[in-house]
């Protein structure tokens, strides 16, 4: 395929994916079930932070942690109690426990008691075409308080050469806006040029195979790549392309 070929064809498949439908099966589906911004965000960031595994189970845990919440996310962090804490003590999703979930809802009330918000925190670090270090100072921000040490690891570092692929997918769900309605674009304050394609097993094989990545691990420095290929392809909207490879890979078995 030339170049123009192949933009011409993820192109297609974007238009396929990038839909209504996508949502039934995927974990975008949890911030979507609220209205206000930062039940949305909070909504999306917990589920974003589970998204590895079984997407079905991912869902059913994600929905789980909602109700847990009183299905009020926002209010839950802002006026929880410790007693409030010791109910998520028994929730699980893989690695991430009862204990990490308890220590996310303390940063999440440190971010928006102290630091003006999610949105607040990524935007102030944010690079005109990289929210890499974005989600490096995040993470900072986000452990300044006291917390377990095993619960950083549910926040991977792009500059540890990570490729984040749960919080890359989360920032595409805050920041993205269309009108296809996936993506909830409720972010003004950062431009969907600076987003990072959530680079995971299924996309970085399908851009593998097509020919637009050549690392073969998933990591920081394949990320780096891909995104170049993608921003070429698209300069103002570069993640639209993870629906194309992440639909080919997963729905197509390309």
């Amino acid at each position: 395929m030339t170049q123009k070929e192949l933009k011409e064809f993820l192109d297609e498949k974007v238009i396929q994916y990038n839909n209504q439908d996508f949502i039934d099966s995927d974990p975008v589906q949890i911030p979507h079930l609220f209205s206000q911004k930062e039940d949305i965000e909070i909504a999306g960031f917990l589920s974003a932070t589970i998204a590895w595994g079984n997407r079905k189970m991912i869902i059913k845990n994600s929905h789980q942690m909602m109700d847990l919440m009183g299905n009020t996310p926002y209010d839950f962090v802002m006026s929880h109690s410790e007693d409030d804490l010791v109910r998520l003590e028994n929730f699980v999703h893989r690695t991430f426990n009862g204990k990490d979930f308890g220590g996310f809802i303390k940063g999440l009330q440190h971010i928006y008691k102290n630091h003006g918000g999610l949105e607040a925190v990524f935007a102030k670090h944010h690079e005109k075409d990289s929210l890499q270090k974005s989600i490096h100072e995040f993470k900072k921000t986000f452990f300044e308080i006291d917390h377990l040490p095993r619960t950083q690891k549910h926040i991977s570092d792009p500059l540890n050469n990570s490729a984040a692929k749960r919080i890359n997918m989360y920032l595409r769900w805050m920041v993205r806006q269309d009108t296809k309605g996936v993506d909830l674009g409720i972010w003004k304050s950062i431009s969907p040029a600076a987003l990072s394609c959530p680079l995971d097993v299924h996309s970085g094989n399908v851009a593998r195979k097509l020919g637009i990545l050549t690392r073969k691990q998933n990591d920081g420095k394949a990320l780096n790549e891909l995104d170049l290929k993608l921003r070429k392809m698209d300069a103002q909207d570069p993640v639209k392309y993870d629906f194309a490879l992440f639909g080919l890979g997963v729905f197509e078995g390309f």
